[in-house]
């Protein structure tokens, strides 16, 4: 049992996805916890696929993933941006044309001739492939996020809990969500380049619900979290070097697999 366990990380490239891996995991577990509380799940899916034509853009110009992410994220907020002002036709309306529209558009890049044969990884990820560099930048936007999400607990929570209540603490709410989305944004790009535009997602969002799940309190609930995405990377490279299949996927389907079964407990 100990070799099937140990056997995956023998390779150097392994090593340094787990790395990765469990870095992320310190940022997009909290997160994660964040994100449902303050409930901006679809925003989080928004931004990871609408950034598709900044990492296709990246790989036509041969420039790192991570800068391509970056330029998605900011194109991605600006549409979903102006799209959610149109009071006609509502925000989550608004929301899902923008999306879709620079999702169709980073497909229809990613098939131009002109374009390098990395469609795959630029929505799958390439947690394999991951380089030094690779692992060095998505550390630091993950460290970062961390440590800002550790700064802002008090007024992160006190917008959650009692919006009425957090103005009286100098928490204005609307500003806490600004600040949140931003940092989903870093994460989103710090996840980017392993995970691809479909699948880093699963990473944000199932351990935080399974950690939601499980937790009573929110500090448990935050450090839940972080563990449940770790578990994820973990078991995910395992199956995928037994059972042959694509890295990041398998990490996405083993923590939205983790959530499943958290969602099992009764209370």
């Amino acid at each position: 049992m100990a070799a099937w366990l140990t056997d995956p990380f023998r390779d150097g490239f392994t090593q340094r996805a787990l790395l990765e891996l469990l870095v992320l995991s310190l940022a997009c577990g909290p997160l994660g916890v964040w994100i449902l509380l303050y409930r901006q799940s679809y925003a989080a899916e928004s931004m990871s696929h609408g950034m598709l034509p900044g990492l296709v853009l990246a790989a036509l110009a041969g420039a790192p993933l991570v800068l391509g992410a970056a330029a998605g994220v900011l194109l991605a907020a600006g549409a979903i941006a102006l799209a959610g002002r149109d009071e006609r036709v509502g925000g989550d309306t608004g929301v899902a044309v923008a999306v879709s529209a620079l999702f169709g558009l980073g497909a229809v890049l990613a098939l131009t001739p002109a374009v390098p044969p990395r469609l795959e990884e630029l929505l799958f990820g390439d947690l394999l492939g991951a380089s030094r560099g690779d692992l060095i930048a998505a550390a630091a936007l993950a460290v970062a996020v961390a440590v800002a999400l550790a700064f802002a607990h008090r007024r992160l929570s006190a917008s959650a809990f009692d919006r009425s209540a957090a103005r009286s603490l100098g928490a204005e709410p609307a500003r806490w969500e600004l600040v949140l989305l931003v940092l989903l944004a870093l994460a989103t790009v710090a996840a980017a380049p392993a995970l691809g535009s479909l699948l880093l997602v699963a990473l944000i969002v199932a351990p935080g619900a399974g950690a939601l799940r499980l937790a009573g309190r929110l500090p448990l609930a935050l450090a839940m979290a972080t563990a449940i995405a770790a578990l994820a990377g973990v078991a995910g490279l395992v199956l995928s070097y037994h059972l042959g299949i694509a890295a990041g996927a398998s990490v996405a389907l083993c923590a939205a697999g983790l959530a499943g079964v958290a969602q099992l407990r009764t209370r």
